[in-house]
């Protein structure tokens, strides 16, 4: 879904910057988002949050994961 219509920024294409560690600001002065007419800064806003804690969840999970995995194997 297009989120920034004036730069025709997409919802994964946030994503993907969230995903890869980047803050709102961040993604802000990479794409573009959010800084002509300011009509999408809440939803990329939200969009980069959710998808930066799911990422972050993820992380933690995996971590977690292998850990438990070396345990065992150990």
């Amino acid at each position: 879904m297009i989120v920034c219509v004036c730069h025709r920024i997409s919802d994964r294409e946030i994503a993907r910057h969230a995903r890869a560690g980047l803050s709102f600001d961040e993604i802000q002065m990479e794409l573009g988002v959010a800084t002509q007419c300011g009509c999408c800064e809440q939803t990329a806003r939200e969009v980069a949050a959710l998808t930066g804690t799911s990422a972050a969840v993820a992380a933690l999970h995996n971590e977690a994961a292998e850990a438990a995995r070396h345990t065992i194997a150990g």
